[in-house]
């Protein structure tokens, strides 16, 4: 796993990139009440603000963190947004990437980098 300033996790599957928030970033959020996710097929370059969340505190973005096509996105969190507080680093992830140049996964923490940014 890899872990952004942005509060997001990401997890390589071969070209592959599962990318969700942190639980650190859910706790923050407070209760989620929605969530807009990228089309499926959607091109993305990275930075590009792709997910809209909002909670009972706030709106905010999810930028994409690499350059990339959108596989697939998590359907269940649509429907039922609150599982993003519940499982936030598990079954509430919120779309996967098909990423063709994979070195700027370089650039991001590990989990111990993570908890240290945190603080």
């Amino acid at each position: 796993m890899k872990y952004t300033e942005e509060h997001e996790w990401l997890q390589v599957e071969g070209e592959i990139v599962t990318v969700g928030i942190t639980a650190h970033a859910a706790e923050q959020l407070g209760d989620v009440v929605f969530v807009e996710l990228p089309e499926v097929g959607s091109e993305v370059s990275k930075d590009d603000e792709i997910v809209v969340i909002e909670s009972v505190k706030a709106a905010s973005d999810i930028l994409a963190p690499l350059d990339g096509e959108v596989v697939e996105v998590n359907e269940a969190i649509v429907d039922a947004p609150s599982k993003v507080n519940d499982d936030p680093e598990g079954e509430a992830w919120f779309f996967k990437l098909k990423v063709s140049d994979m070195s700027p996964m370089d650039d991001y923490m590990d989990e111990a980098g993570y908890k240290d940014f945190i603080g």
